[in-house]
């Protein structure tokens, strides 16, 4: 592992998956407390996810790392699929010997933590899934690229200053084939089948996201250990436009406490109750 700087108790390092170097921010440790571990989405590096990992800091180590092919990490000649992306995901975890951890996935990064949980669900003991992304809504593929255009308009304009390099570097090839699989992967059946506690928090202004009555019908599938949270205001990239509210709903629901909307912070949240069918 390599230093590459230091900011507030925040360390850039990077470590070798599969002979390629690839990047990662992390904060100090917290004795006793699982590590937190979060996940970007596609084309773009872990870097808008800071906002909401520094919140969390006091309670847990955080991990943002920028997955192989993304953001500081080396680039490759070909883009990795989810599952690989999982499995780069799971030697990360390996080399930083960590053998338990909660994912904080957003987007493209909620499938990758996802397979993760489903192929090892040993190492996962939480999931929290940001703007899942990917499935029936986001098909055809013309119709995700129309999404894609309506939340670059909701999203805050400070978030373009990292994304807009983040795609230039990804490339637009990469970033078609890479959205195309996104699209078509089942995210709302691995959800529905998620092998451990998951949280799903989702904005109400997000085009990528079905309306919430399609949430609720989705919601009589869903076992007991799945909960869902509504931020209002929020468009996809809830974990840099909303750090404050989203670490708090994470908080709460780590803690097993009733999540409810934190007066202080942008956004309404309230948790979507789910009808089942038993």
């Amino acid at each position: 592992m390599r230093g590459m700087g230091h900011d507030q108790g925040w360390s850039e390092r990077s470590l070798q998956v599969d002979g390629r170097r690839v990047a990662y921010r992390v904060s100090a440790p917290v004795p006793g407390a699982l590590p937190i571990v979060h996940v970007h989405g596609f084309a773009i590096s872990g870097a808008y996810l800071m906002p909401t990992a520094r919140r969390l800091a006091h309670r847990a180590q955080n991990v943002v790392p920028d997955l192989p092919g993304y953001g500081r990490s080396e680039r490759r000649d070909y883009t990795l699929g989810i599952p690989a992306l999982a499995s780069a995901l799971r030697e990360i975890l390996d080399a930083l010997e960590l053998e338990r951890v909660v994912l904080v996935g957003n987007s493209m990064g909620c499938p990758v933590a996802l397979e993760l949980a489903h192929a090892a669900t040993d190492r996962v003991d939480r999931l929290v899934l940001v703007s899942p992304a990917g499935g029936v809504h986001n098909q055809p593929l013309r119709r995700a690229i129309g999404q894609l255009a309506r939340d670059g308009v909701r999203e805050s304009p400070r978030m373009a200053r990292i994304a807009v390099p983040d795609y230039l570097r990804f490339g637009p090839v990469n970033t078609f084939n890479l959205f195309s699989e996104l699209t078509r992967f089942p995210s709302l059946d691995r959800l529905l089948h998620a092998p451990v506690p998951s949280l799903a928090v989702i904005g109400s202004r997000d085009p990528f996201m079905a309306p919430p009555y399609r949430v609720r019908e989705v919601g009589r599938q869903a076992p007991d250990h799945i909960t869902v949270a509504l931020i209002e205001g929020a468009a996809h990239a809830i974990n840099f436009s909303h750090p404050g509210e989203l670490a708090h709903v994470i908080e709460s629901w780590l803690d097993g406490v009733e999540i409810v909307d934190d007066p202080d912070e942008p956004g309404f949240t309230r948790v979507l109750q789910l009808p089942r069918d038993r």
